[in-house]
């Protein structure tokens, strides 16, 4: 492997490593890994999917890669990030009001957000989303649609239980059965979670049939093309990602470590196994 070409070649003098936020689809240094090819081919035959794993290991580029890839399908995507909605001194319809608008905001509806919660106001908040998610996001996206939930912990600091918001989504497979529309229609969930931490009732979770992706660190198989911001900078660009692998793994810090061994000049590494 030492002598292969795909250690060096035309790219490797603006190859950067980036060690911190999210990564753009056509990033050189976005590493893909088996979770890529679960996720997207899952999402792609509309299974309902979910990511929860520890942080910073590259949840949210996986998402914006898939979504990337899923819409060159023509599926419809959007993402939310429940963060983003808030978590203190918010009201459950506020809240579910936010997720809404996010769904307006991601899809381009075209509906008056105020007007037509109005018309539901004597409707519970869950039962407007779900309201909106058949009589006004279905009816108007006529696409595949996959709606992505990033940092879906957030919940957890919420004052209001979401145990509901969960069974929506649970109801939404369900009633695929009965309305041929929800067929064409996927969740994505995506945080820092287990399953049992989000909702305790098995007969609403949507977690139990969904698919889970396990998303492992990097392996050295998979990581090849991170070697080549090593090029030209270190003696042996080989040994120095084995080592970095080796000693972290996770995204965030493969590519934080690559950039530090550039800019300490290092030279030679003996690796530890």
């Amino acid at each position: 492997m030492t002598n292969d070409d795909s250690w060096s070649d035309d790219n490797d003098y603006n190859y950067k490593y980036q060690h911190g936020g999210s990564l753009p689809p056509d990033a050189l240094n976005y590493i893909v890994r088996e979770a890529d090819h679960e996720l997207y081919n899952a999402l792609l035959a509309g299974e309902y999917c979910h990511v929860l794993n520890s942080r910073q290991m590259g949840k949210s580029s996986l998402r914006i890669r898939t979504m990337y890839k899923l819409q060159a399908q023509d599926i419809n995507c959007v993402e939310i990030e429940l963060s983003g909605i808030g978590s203190q001194q918010i009201t459950a319809s506020q809240w579910y009001g936010g997720i809404i608008q996010e769904l307006i905001s991601g899809f381009e509806l075209q509906v008056n957000r105020r007007s037509w919660l109005r018309e539901q106001e004597d409707l519970s908040p869950v039962q407007r989303l779900g309201g909106f998610i058949e009589n006004v996001l279905l009816m108007q996206v006529k696409q595949k649609i996959v709606i992505f939930i990033d940092e879906i912990d957030s919940v957890l600091s919420l004052n209001f239980p979401t145990d509901e918001f969960f069974a929506l989504i649970r109801h939404c497979y369900d009633k695929r059965a009965s309305n041929p529309e929800y067929r064409r229609l996927s969740f994505a969930l995506l945080g820092v979670a287990t399953p049992g931490d989000l909702i305790q009732d098995e007969n609403a979770t949507p977690f139990n049939i969904g698919r889970a992706i396990e998303l492992k660190g990097f392996q050295l198989h998979e990581s090849i093309s991170l070697g080549k911001g090593l090029v030209e900078k270190v003696s042996n660009p080989e040994a120095v990602l084995k080592e970095v692998l080796y000693w972290t793994g996770r995204p965030h810090h493969v590519n934080k470590t690559s950039k530090f061994s550039i800019d300490l000049k290092i030279i030679s590494l003996t690796p530890t196994y």
